[in-house]
């Protein structure tokens, strides 16, 4: 195999592509002598013997120019109608040259595992006849690039063309459908054919399929035929098995080898050029490959499967430190430790939900009449981006008092039983339908949770609730989210994870429909149990409220004042409190500096 370059991809000029593509250069050059050499000679003997001799102009019959216009606008008729139907049937790619791409493997960032692969795969690809010649392997035809939307499918695509030096055919599923019939099958064809005569011009091509299963669906007994799905999926098959035609100039020899080979003997007869199928690699790619047809996942076709999926916290932090380097931030952006507090902050987001969020922060720098983004930008960006627009509305004196309580006590709560947690927004500001909200997370990113970490989540959730009921002797109907998380929460915590009197899993059971909570719920014992968990859990919430009175009432107070507390903000009101210390204070003074995403573990106020 070649020896790797600087970007671990293979040296073109070192690759069976580079030989090939110099092998067509200079094959290109000597059919432009040889149709220049005729004209050049004819030039030089008319200069030689009749000096000042004119080329001869075509001449129009005067007898046929009054049919001149009718002529012309026949001809404009024609084409009108020829052209589209001719234009129907071509291929609707993009052409990408090598120089045209700007990226390349450094800029695909968070995801070193992936480029590794990429990068393997991407070797065989260039070395394709040394692969196939003297070690005897199968090149490879196609991979399938899955993975939920923005985590760099396309992007990677991009890059290997650009790292190859080869031609990229950019097409949309969607462009190779036709109102004509036929038509979709003929862009298909079309589409592989151009890709093939790139390759062959450039000793190599890449075409890239957008959403693969838009065209390559499974195939059912119930849709039908023809033109639809099957015959769609049919078509994608057989070009994908590299059944190409011979080019036009193989065939002209293969028919005046056909034609000398009949008036000489058997052991003579001269052999037709052989045909070396064209070097194409094609990528697809979707973000739901159980819906792609079986026949395009077997080996041969799209017979590689690699997935792209969401970074982890260091794919993240490596992600923001190559968007900041390309926006303008402010200094204190520049320490590590804020860096790392924004990569655990984005727990779930995609590259591009990345460098979406601080396109965003540039947004409110700039309507705060700056040029640069802030740590306080990207907070506010994440926050419009995860919870919504606020939506200032004027709440009751009574109204306001009683959400700014229910807050407080989830964030008292979560303060006291969430180790490990990080309190990260809590505001009475509405946002979309939540009245008020109280964000917390983990610390670190994690895969599981114990017994106790899932209680907590419900402790958590009935803190709003408690807190009502003991300032005010009554809860609203702020609760209702509350009581919905908890309960989700605990029927988890009963039927799914084992952590209740049963090993039995509800999610093994075969129900027509319903889900987890529909499942356990439908057995008195298991609602009786989800009535026991959720009454406990309610009972010393409210104790712990009653014990950390204070807390809640500094929490209050301080979002009746300030409406929305931020980070350590929320710690210092609660320190402010002069609260009694609680094992989970030392994990949240820890952390405070830390965060991670403002989601599933949120809980809504709503009305």
């Amino acid at each position: 195999m070649p020896a790797l370059g600087s970007a671990g991809v293979a040296e073109v000029a070192t690759t069976d592509v580079g030989a090939h593509r110099e092998r067509a250069r200079s094959t290109r050059l000597q059919r432009v002598a040889m149709v220049l050499a005729p004209v050049a000679a004819l030039l030089i003997l008319r200069d030689v013997f009749d000096p000042g001799a004119s080329l001869p102009v075509p001449h129009f019959p005067a007898s046929l120019q009054p049919l001149l216009p009718a002529m012309v606008l026949i001809t404009v008729l024609a084409l009108v109608m020829v052209v589209p139907l001719l234009a129907a049937g071509r291929s609707p790619h993009i052409l990408y040259r090598p120089d045209e791409l700007k990226m390349t493997f450094d800029d695909v960032r968070g995801s070193e595992p992936l480029v590794e692969e990429v990068t393997k795969t991407l070797n065989l690809f260039l070395a394709h006849r040394t692969f196939a010649e003297q070690m005897g392997g199968s090149p490879r035809k196609a991979i399938l690039f899955e993975g939920p939307p923005g985590t760099g499918k396309t992007y990677m695509a991009k890059a290997m063309a650009a790292e190859a030096g080869v031609p990229f055919l950019f097409v949309s599923s969607s462009a190779f459908q036709s109102m004509f019939y036929g038509q979709t099958n003929r862009k298909i064809r079309a589409y592989f054919k151009a890709l093939r005569k790139h390759a062959r011009r450039e000793g190599g091509a890449i075409g890239f399929i957008e959403e693969l299963d838009a065209i390559g669906g499974a195939r059912g007994s119930g849709q039908r035929q023809g033109e639809g799905i099957p015959g769609v999926v049919n078509e994608l098959l057989i070009q994908l098995q590299s059944f190409e035609q011979t080019p036009l100039s193989l065939r002209l020899k293969g028919v005046l080898i056909d034609a000398v080979n009949t008036w000489l003997p058997g052991h003579r007869r001269l052999n037709k050029p052989a045909h070396v199928p064209a070097n194409i690699l094609v990528i697809g790619a979707t973000n739901r490959a159980s819906d792609l047809d079986p026949a395009l996942l077997r080996p041969g076709r799209f017979d590689r499967n690699i997935y792209f999926g969401i970074p982890s916290r260091s794919g993240r932090r490596d992600i923001i430190d190559y968007y900041l380097g390309k926006k303008a931030h402010d200094t204190d952006l520049d320490d590590p430790s804020r860096r790392e507090t924004l990569a655990a902050m984005t727990s779930g987001y995609s590259p591009v939900m990345i460098e979406h969020l601080m396109d965003e922060a540039l947004v409110w720098a700039l309507r705060r009449g700056a040029t640069k983004l802030s740590w306080n930008d990207l907070q506010h960006a994440k926050m419009t981006e995860e919870i919504g627009l606020a939506q200032p509305v004027e709440y009751t004196e009574a109204e306001r008092r009683t959400i700014a309580t229910h807050e407080a006590g989830h964030a008292t709560v979560a303060w006291l039983v969430g180790k490990g947690r990080k309190l990260e927004v809590l505001t009475i500001i509405k946002r979309k339908d939540a009245l008020g909200l109280l964000a917390h997370s983990e610390e670190e990113e994690r895969f599981t949770q114990t017994k106790s970490e899932v209680k907590a989540l419900i402790d958590i959730a009935f803190g709003g609730m408690a807190a009502e009921e003991l300032f005010f002797g009554e809860a609203s109907t702020g609760v209702a989210g509350d009581l919905q998380a908890a309960t989700v929460n605990a029927c988890q915590m009963v039927g799914l994870l084992g952590m209740g009197k049963t090993l039995v899993s509800s999610a093994a059971l075969e129900y027509p429909s319903g889900g987890i909570v529909s499942k356990v719920l439908s057995t008195d014992a298991g609602r009786a149990e989800v009535e026991g968990v959720l009454a406990a859990a309610k009972e010393s919430v409210a104790h712990m409220l009653e014990e950390h009175r204070n807390v809640v009432e500094a929490l209050r107070d301080a979002l009746l004042d300030r409406e929305e507390l931020i980070g350590d903000d929320i710690l210092e009101a609660i320190r402010g409190a002069k609260a009694p210390a609680s094992p989970a204070d030392e994990g949240v003074r820890t952390t405070s500096r830390g965060g991670t995403k403002v989601g599933a573990a949120s809980t809504q106020l709503r009305s």
